[in-house]
């Protein structure tokens, strides 16, 4: 009895993803609910459990394939682990092996051949080519999406696996048609061809692929600048109010709490604060319309190995300064072990990122689409400004508000950091809801 490997449900929206990494080789003994292989998606690692215990029979895709959901990524071959396990790897090794089928001739293993038969078998005869049907029905949130937009699977050109048609497929092709019945725009030239470079240097060059989670990211941050009109406006906050709170109270905090007393926890009641009293900040476009959002999840920028994820924090306008700093310390660390889930990344109205944990100065951030604005937090360093009359050194930070001007006016975003700005330079301002 064999038991089927296939790619789970990885989230809304999310129809495929990429093999990573597996874990085990074929023949080689596995538990139940053990880490088999890892998925990559446009968003997050999936790492995808044993079905059931016994012995990794086949390995149908390989590492760097492009499956989606449903597809077979392998079975697994009921048995004892710890006394099946060594027969297929000696099986394996002599038969997929290019170099070694002499070496296997000369010496045969009549005994241990019939245990490896069975799986050995299974694998041989296989092939994709075998199994596949001529063509491939839409994929499920595809055939949701034509039935919306009221289209026929023969109209349009499948991209996916044997031509299936797939969700991406969908929006390009009723894309397509909204642009068709507006005024035609001239095609975007082609990307232009990497500069030629000597032997020489192309000897000491190292070619590596991106990852979809950086492909996704790449082409995201392109299309918010294609797509928004995006500005960018500044501001200077002085961060002594909150330094000195910071200081007093981060033992007495950390005790009651039992996390840090940081400075994040601060920007994003500041930011949800000037997100109700600037209601455009907090929007997007759908279409025609301006959807203003009255509720307010912020989205905390992480950077990783694997490159910036977004986690968001749902309903922070009902959270406490604690709670806010306890879920950031939470996203931080689970972001770095690739556990965050798909659900913890979507549905962000705002975001806020912190460059300054890098030695950033000033930069302008590029927007998170389809949310209409982004703060960009910087280093803290003393700086001389004028107070009453008299030059003093005060801890300061730039403020950095890119927006799409398509929803936000100059005077929207220029009062929001200002909002900003205040109540962080009047910390009493945040507790009494000011």
């Amino acid at each position: 009895m064999t038991t089927e490997i296939r790619v789970p449900t990885l989230g809304e929206s999310v129809v495929e993803a990429t093999v990573g990494q597996w874990f085990k080789q074929a023949g080689e003994a596995v538990a139940a609910d053990e880490p088999l292989v890892e998925l990559e998606t446009d968003k997050v690692t999936v790492e995808v459990p044993a079905p059931a215990g016994g012995v990794l029979s086949e390995i149908v895709v390989k590492e760097g394939d492009t499956v989606e959901v449903g597809a077979l990524l392998g079975s697994i071959a009921a048995g004892d682990g710890a006394a099946v396990a060594p027969a297929p790897k000696v099986e394996t090794k002599s038969a997929d092996s290019a170099p070694k089928p002499a070496e296997s001739a000369p010496a045969p293993q009549p005994a241990p051949a019939p245990a490896s038969d069975a799986p050995a078998l299974k694998r041989e005869p296989y092939t994709r080519t075998e199994i596949a049907p001529t063509s491939m029905p839409p994929s499920p949130a595809a055939q949701k999406l034509l039935a919306e937009k009221g289209l026929s699977a023969d109209e349009l050109t499948g991209t996916g696996r044997r031509g299936q048609i797939l969700k991406g497929d969908v929006i390009a092709a009723t894309a397509a048609a909204e642009t068709l019945r507006e005024t035609p725009r001239a095609p975007k030239p082609p990307a232009p061809p990497r500069a030629p470079v000597t032997q020489d240097d192309e000897a000491r060059e190292e070619r590596v692929r991106m990852t979809r989670l950086r492909q996704t990211i790449a082409k995201r941050l392109k299309d918010a600048q294609d797509t928004a009109a995006m500005l960018t406006t500044f501001n200077d906050v002085d961060m002594s109010q909150i330094m000195t709170l910071r200081k007093e109270y981060k033992d007495d905090f950390q005790k009651r709490h039992g996390v840090k007393l940081g400075f994040m926890g601060f920007f994003v009641k500041a930011c949800v604060q000037a997100l109700k009293d600037i209601p455009a900040v907090n929007a997007e476009i759908d279409g025609n319309d301006l959807v203003y959002k009255n509720y307010y999840h912020v989205g905390v920028a992480v950077g990783t190995e694997r490159g910036l994820v977004v986690p968001v924090i749902r309903d922070a306008d009902r959270m406490s300064l604690a709670e806010i700093e306890s879920t950031i310390a939470d996203f931080g660390v689970r972001a770095r072990e690739g556990k965050l889930g798909l659900a913890e990344m979507q549905g962000g109205t705002f975001t806020i990122s912190n460059g300054g944990i890098y030695g950033s100065m000033l930069s302008t951030p590029i927007l998170n689409a389809p949310q209409s604005g982004i703060l960009g937090m910087h280093r803290i360093e003393e700086r001389p400004v004028v107070r009453d009359g008299q030059i003093v050194a005060r801890p300061m930070m730039y403020l950095a508000l890119s927006y799409d001007h398509r929803i936000v006016d100059g005077k929207e975003a220029v009062t929001f950091l200002v909002n900003v700005k205040d109540s962080l330079e009047n910390p009493a301002r945040l507790i009494l809801d000011l």
